[in-house]
């Protein structure tokens, strides 16, 4: 396992996004422990959770709490594993999203998610998605707050544009860590995010970072030829599955990256894991830029 820089730590090149186990059609806790515990088999030391990853309501934090779990139960030393997690959204219960990101609200969910963790201070906290209803740099200042009473020891910001990105940094200076954007073969409008965080020092976790090979999508809006269709002909030659190349090329896009791809079961974070020990060359990065991406972000 190859290693970056997060919260000013080493962590491996590849974390888990533990999402899928906790939303709709989340495996059983068995399969759901199973697959925390591969992924530190493999060599992940970054776990991104949040408080809204949960299915039904009434079970916020979920999903901090089956990671919890699965830390606790794990066999080996855990000391080294860096559990991030979100708050500023909720779920309802109906299938929805929401968007709630006032100071007060952030304060009270990262104090019970730290409660939930099981830790005096939160490796890694982050704001989840802006509030449209509540001026940027008051949702900020509640990340500043957190960091100054030690509930938190890092912050980071998710969702972002690039003049978000700075005025967080003029806000938390080294306290930011982290930006969160949705980046991936087919999505890859957060190019400048990823380059801004670059220049300021900061991880950038591509959240959905397969988007766009799967075979459902090899004849999406571009046709035969989309960009899915690079990544599996790829995959086919090397003999790896076409979600460890698209790993491999978001690790070469930057230092900065780190992905962080969901599983929902063991075998799927062992494959994904396998992408930081696989290196593509020159010409094969040539071959999958020259794939354009299939759409733009919602």
């Amino acid at each position: 396992m190859q290693y970056r820089t997060l919260a000013r730590t080493a962590v491996g090149a590849i974390g888990l996004g533990a999402m899928p186990l906790s939303i709709e059609h989340r495996p059983d806790e068995k399969r759901a422990v199973a697959t925390v515990h591969a992924a530190l088999d493999a060599g992940v030391t970054l776990i991104d959770t949040a408080d809204s990853y949960h299915w039904h309501a009434g079970e916020a934090g979920h999903n901090e709490l089956l990671v919890a779990r699965a830390l606790a139960r794990y066999g080996g030393d855990t000391s080294h594993v860096l559990v991030a997690t979100k708050g500023g959204r909720g779920r309802p219960g109906d299938g929805s999203w929401t968007v709630s990101a006032a100071p007060a609200r952030l304060k009270e969910a990262a104090e019970a998610s730290a409660r939930r963790l099981g830790v005096d201070a939160i490796g890694l906290y982050q704001l989840h998605k802006p509030d449209p209803a509540v001026p940027w740099a008051e949702s900020v200042g509640a990340l500043r707050e957190l960091l100054d009473a030690g509930t938190i020891r890092t912050a980071g910001v998710s969702n972002v544009t690039t003049d978000q990105i700075l005025q967080a940094h003029q806000i938390l200076g080294d306290g930011l860590v982290s930006v969160q954007n949705r980046y991936s073969p087919a999505v890859r409008d957060s190019e400048p995010e990823l380059r801004l965080s670059e220049r300021l020092g900061l991880a950038f976790l591509p959240w959905s970072p397969l988007g766009g090979i799967s075979r459902s999508s090899l004849d999406g809006p571009s046709g035969p030829a989309s960009v899915g269709t690079a990544f599996h002909r790829l995959a086919a030659g090397r003999g790896v599955s076409p979600q460890r190349i698209a790993l491999a090329w978001l690790l070469a896009r930057s230092p900065a990256v780190i992905p962080i791809p969901g599983a929902g079961r063991p075998a799927s974070i062992t494959d994904s894991a396998g992408a930081a020990d696989l290196t593509l060359n020159a010409r094969e990065l040539r071959e999958l830029e020259a794939s354009p991406p299939n759409r733009a972000a919602p």
